[in-house]
């Protein structure tokens, strides 16, 4: 077992601590609950039983099988098949950004890749960056680290949003020594 699924697997056990509950009695809530949308969901986890936003959303993708992963390994796709649907048509030209940021953040050290509908997650004890395009001609790194300098192109998320920062990029010629040590600082924090 990876230190990432040793993590994982420890968040999981941490969340049964607190609440008091097993993953059975917890997906139960969920599946009972008759709420439908992912947020409305983790907001109630978060109201009923007291958890984080990190705890919560974990918990709604683990009952509902939503995540990225368990919906790519329940179509027997593999992560590099799942970015071909990710990069499809308007949006393959997007592609050679993220594989010049994969390529360098795979310099850093040992991370797990978490890909989800739109995006891939990526996260050593906690998420430290989100790669992935947001339109047809703009790509979107979110990065997790807080108080950093100020830079044009780092774009503030609102309190509670998945990254603390969005840096907008349109090619991979974007993708330089600032913005990679930017990923660098997140990816220690997150350890």
């Amino acid at each position: 077992m990876s230190s990432i699924e040793r993590a994982y697997a420890t968040q999981l056990a941490n969340i049964q601590k607190k609440t008091g509950k097993s993953m059975e009695e917890l997906t139960k809530l969920i599946l009972s609950s008759g709420l439908t949308k992912h947020g409305e969901i983790r907001r109630m986890l978060m109201e009923k039983l007291g958890l984080g936003y990190g705890d919560s959303n974990s918990l709604v993708h683990l009952a509902l099988k939503t995540d990225g992963q368990t919906a790519a390994q329940e179509k027997g796709l593999t992560t590099d098949q799942v970015l071909d649907e990710i990069y499809t048509g308007p949006k393959a030209s997007l592609r050679p950004i993220h594989e010049k940021l994969m390529s360098a953040i795979a310099q850093f050290g040992e991370f797990e890749i978490v890909p989800k509908k739109g995006y891939v997650s990526l996260r050593r004890k906690r998420q430290f960056a989100m790669l992935g395009p947001a339109t047809n001609t703009r790509f979107e790194l979110g990065i997790n680290l807080k108080n950093m300098e100020a830079d044009k192109r780092l774009i503030v998320q609102p309190a509670g949003s998945m990254c603390n920062y969005v840096v907008r990029l349109a090619d991979a010629t974007q993708v330089d020594d600032t913005v990679l040590s930017w990923v660098s600082r997140a990816y220690e924090a997150a350890g």
